[in-house]
């Protein structure tokens, strides 16, 4: 691979933060991945109800707090009552819930942020606000989704962010079935003015479909991969960024192989 061993840090991307070792999407995982010199953190973010916007995968709390509730008819204060890091290990205990604007203050000057939208279009206009306030250089942010209305609605408000669209790499057929062919992606990538695809990463997941769209100027990343194999082989094929659990350990274990 033709890229110098001190470069491959910059090619992954923390999944939720440096989420192997620290409790998923809260501020402990996301500062974790900068004090680590990771370049790349991605997020999700769901609506609240009061119109804030929270940084949690999952469409209510049980999981990562072991209390329900459902995030867009929660307030944030509410959100931020509970316990978000217990579940990780005692040493975490009382992390909270963040902002997005808490994440995106954290950002350093050299960092990026990468955020999938989680809710409906309705999340867009305070998606809005909190992006062009954040006093972050317009490459810093980046906007992913699987759904394709909401990310082309998405693209017609903020053209300034890069975005990309999210689904999983399926056997031949299953793509046809769903529309995820690289032929019917490209149509959809061109009619919607999206900068490229993040796909979620499986065995069916080839240098040919990697190169269908390299060669067309579209990135392509992918998620979630913590091999270290599995990573280098998907770089060589073309892949921009590849998104892990580990993200600081992965540039170490790669950057003597690249």
């Amino acid at each position: 691979m033709n890229k110098p061993a001190e470069k491959i840090r910059s090619k992954f991307i923390a999944h939720r933060g440096e989420s192997y070792d620290a409790p998923e999407n809260t501020m402990s995982a996301i500062q974790l991945a900068w004090d680590r010199a990771v370049e790349v953190v991605e997020v999700d973010v769901h609506l609240t109800a009061d119109n804030e916007i929270c940084v949690i995968h999952d469409k209510d709390t049980l999981r990562t707090t072991g209390k329900k509730l459902i995030v867009r008819k929660s307030k944030m204060g509410e959100l931020q009552k509970l316990d978000a890091g217990s579940w990780k290990g005692k040493k975490w205990a009382g992390e909270k819930i963040p902002t997005l604007k808490e994440a995106l203050a954290s950002v350093p000057e050299n960092g990026k942020l990468v955020i999938e939208i989680k809710s409906d279009f309705r999340i867009l206009e305070t998606l809005k606000h909190d992006t062009q306030n954040s006093g972050l250089r317009n490459n810093q942010i980046e906007i992913i989704a699987f759904n394709l209305q909401t990310l082309a609605r998405a693209k017609q408000m903020m053209p300034e962010f890069k975005m990309l669209w999210l689904f999983t790499s399926m056997p031949v057929l299953l793509q046809y079935l769903t529309g995820t062919n690289p032929r019917a992606v490209l149509k959809k990538l061109r009619r919607y003015n999206i900068d490229g695809i993040n796909i979620g990463n499986t065995r069916f997941f080839k240098k040919k479909f990697i190169e269908r769209f390299t060669s067309e100027g579209y990135p392509v990343y992918t998620w979630t991969v913590n091999d270290p194999d599995r990573a280098l082989e998907l770089l060589k094929w073309g892949v921009e960024y590849v998104t892990t659990d580990k993200a600081a350990w992965m540039a170490e274990i790669l950057k003597n192989r690249t």
